[in-house]
């Protein structure tokens, strides 16, 4: 408790606030956090509204596994340079300028198609192209927020970055579906995709971190140092390294495996697109935006491995408390209370995670370790999460939640023994 109360190392805590790079990785942080949903939860809304099944719309989501398995291409981001824009603006941010222009276009592209029972195998390839150049973005984000900063600051940039992230979860959330609600769906993605215009001046005016210049002896041995040798290297840095695997594969498990069917459950209980936006995606993103700063400050002042059992906890008990919505059905103070600790526990969590996977990873393969480990923490969920609308419709939306719930216990379990162990060396 007195450790609590040191008025000292709080002050150096928030003395680390004062930092330039805080605004970029926030409105670096909007440009990723954009397109997310828009593949993602306000796609469902998009295909509930299109009288589409749950079961569809479950398989549709598999569009956003695409951030899961981004490890596959990340080596080719941390190595290739690409032409014309390398010269002008470095490794990271052409790789960046890149994206956040294909993103918009795509976004774009996607209005051109209306989601129905006969076109939805297209309609799904034009949000498998949105997701693939957002996920791409993504990898480059994640290398810049790592090298444009010390160790010390990652817990404080990842707030950062969770913030301008969770503000553009507001926009392509709330706003996309109060547009929607008021125009329709195609004019709200429309005005989506001129939203990236956001990330990609932040870009042109960043600055460029320090390039890291590994040594290639040959031609030889190219796949090794693409693919073999990060991974080599994260195996043999670590202790406990099978522990960290298992707890980053299930630590977002719970939220990710319900999430796709979190917009249909609500509309199918009688909440309205605007009631959503207004309680789920603004109220929700206000309460995320807490979780984040807390989260972080968590991080600074205790460590990430006591922070991660809190978070681990939050989730499975969050989840839960969808299940006690889905028996009591419409009410609006219920929903509230869920959506504002779901959300406060995404945000905490998130940052949490962001900053112990920051941790891991080594300065020669920066984008592609934590690409790979983010996609670890994101395959579970997400192949799970496409089979929620066939859980939903067979288990009801009860079961659907408590499968769900379940799954977050491993990382409870691995996390405490993490957090003592590290407590004793």
């Amino acid at each position: 408790m007195t450790d609590f109360f040191n008025k000292k190392a709080w002050a150096e805590t928030f003395h680390r606030l004062r930092n330039k790079q805080l605004i970029t990785l926030l409105l670096l942080g909007f440009s990723a956090g954009l397109p997310y949903l828009l593949v993602f939860a306000t796609l469902s809304a998009w295909l509930k509204d299109s009288n589409i099944s749950n079961s569809t719309i479950g398989f549709v989501s598999w569009v956003s596994i695409t951030y899961a398995i981004k490890f596959l291409w990340a080596p080719f981001l941390d190595r290739i340079k690409l032409p014309v824009l390398h010269k002008f603006f470095g490794k990271r941010r052409s790789w960046l300028l890149l994206t956040q222009v294909m993103i918009g276009i795509s976004l774009y592209m996607l209005t051109q198609i209306l989601p129905s029972n006969e076109n939805i195998v297209i309609f799904s390839l034009f949000a498998l192209l949105v997701a693939f150049f957002s996920a791409s973005q993504d990898i480059a984000l994640d290398a810049y927020r790592i090298e444009i900063a010390p160790k010390e600051m990652q817990g404080m940039l990842a707030a950062g970055y969770q913030f301008g992230y969770r503000l553009a979860i507001m926009v392509s959330g709330a706003g996309a579906l109060i547009i929607a609600d008021k125009y329709s769906f195609k004019i709200s993605y429309q005005i989506m995709s001129a939203l990236m215009l956001v990330g990609i001046i932040t870009t042109i005016f960043s600055l460029e971190p320090k390039e890291y210049k590994p040594k290639v002896k040959s031609k030889g041995n190219l796949i090794f140092l693409l693919y073999l040798d990060p991974v080599q290297d994260f195996l043999t840095r670590h202790k406990n390294v099978v522990l960290i695997i298992i707890l980053i594969l299930f630590y977002r498990a719970s939220d990710l495996s319900m999430a796709p069917m979190a917009f249909p459950f609500y509309q199918d209980i009688g909440f309205t697109l605007t009631q959503i936006a207004y309680v789920a995606k603004t109220f929700g993103v206000i309460m995320t935006f807490i979780g984040v700063f807390i989260g972080g400050i968590i991080v600074l002042r205790y460590g990430v491995t006591k922070s991660l059992l809190f978070g681990a906890v939050m989730i499975c008990t969050t989840t839960l408390m969808f299940f006690v919505m889905s028996i009591f059905g419409n009410n609006m103070n219920l929903f509230i209370t869920t959506i504002a600790l779901d959300n406060f526990t995404g945000g905490f969590a998130g940052t949490c995670m962001i900053s112990y996977l920051s941790s891991l990873t080594s300065p020669k393969h920066t984008a592609t370790q934590y690409a790979l480990l983010m996609g670890l923490m994101l395959i579970p969920g997400k192949m799970i999460a496409g089979f929620s609308g066939v859980f939903s419709e067979v288990f009801g939306y009860s079961g659907l939640f408590l499968i769900a719930a379940t799954l977050g216990i491993p990382a409870i379990i691995i996390a405490y023994y993490l957090n003592n162990t590290e407590a004793k060396a």
